[in-house]
């Protein structure tokens, strides 16, 4: 009885809850430790870009490089501003990330509304269609979409920067997961009720995708927001390039060397409208995420 006592007291020792927590806290620890580290590796170039545009040009070679900041942001970002009309880069790159946003949002409700609500001849075949256009990089399609919007006269127009960005095969997939999981009875008692299919559409399904369109919302607007290529290669007009190309025509100067403090200053403005679009829907872009990852 003795041995018996004396070997459940070890057991109890081994598993004792001290102990236990001892080594979640230290698991914990090393969790977070680990996640610090990567965000302070993702963090740093954007925390040393707002560093450099707060310095002179002279401090910006400085080496070591100067990790206090300086007092010449405002002066940065004006000549940025003024050296290559950058609030009309602004202006383009917003009106052009919005257009695409929401066009590609209204395209891509209608088409998952269409494919799981709808019977249709040739259903089955268009979705994997749909697909298959994810697997072409845009630099495969520069050369036929150039030569289209060259056809139609659409080089150097805000058309040729948006229109061949509305369809996205992202947002159906989005939509369409989505509307997969909604039960057979909802729209069965719309239709009982006497909604029509778009009453049904713009009441029902379109308040339950909120989250998701605000999700779809913040990745399209940064995708174009960072897009360079594209408008590179259908805008030769200054009035028409966007902010992207902007900075290309910052860090081109005729000084032997780059005024790199300049250069981040254009680059701190240019960053902050995908920054706070971020910031605003920060809650509903991780929980839509959530959503889809769950699915």
């Amino acid at each position: 009885m003795k041995n018996i006592l004396k070997d459940s007291s070890r057991f109890k020792s081994v598993i004792s809850p001290s102990k236990w927590l001892t080594k979640k806290r230290i698991t914990n620890l090393l969790i977070h430790a680990t996640l610090i580290g990567f965000l302070a590796f993702w963090i740093f170039p954007v925390l040393f870009t707002i560093l450099m545009a707060t310095h002179t040009h002279s401090d910006a070679y400085a080496f070591p490089p100067i990790f206090i900041p300086g007092d010449q942001l405002l002066v940065n970002i004006v000549r940025a501003w003024v050296r290559i009309d950058l609030g009309r880069l602004l202006f383009n790159s917003t009106l052009v990330s919005l257009s695409v946003a929401v066009g590609k949002i209204i395209f891509s409700l209608l088409a998952a509304f269409a494919f799981t609500h709808f019977e249709f001849r040739g259903r089955k075949l268009l979705f994997p269609l749909c697909m298959i256009t994810q697997m072409l990089p845009l630099p495969v399609r520069v050369f036929p979409l150039y030569r289209m919007m060259a056809n139609v006269g659409w080089l150097n127009t805000y058309y040729a920067l948006i229109v061949p960005y509305l369809a996205s095969t992202t947002g159906i997939i989005l939509f369409r997961q989505f509307y997969l999981t909604i039960p057979d009875e909802l729209p069965d008692a719309a239709r009982i009720d006497g909604a029509s299919p778009l009453q049904y559409f713009f009441r029902i399904l379109i308040p339950l995708s909120k989250t998701n369109i605000a999700a779809l919302f913040v990745i399209e607007f940064i995708y174009m927001w960072n897009q360079y290529l594209w408008p590179l290669v259908v805008t030769t007009q200054r009035e028409m390039m966007v902010s992207q190309i902007g900075l290309r025509m910052l860090y081109t100067t005729e000084r032997a060397a780059a005024e790199w403090n300049v250069v981040m200053g254009g680059t701190f403005l240019i960053m902050l409208p995908p920054l706070i679009i971020l910031i605003l829907l920060r809650k509903q872009f991780a929980h839509g995420v959530a959503m889809q990852s769950a699915k």
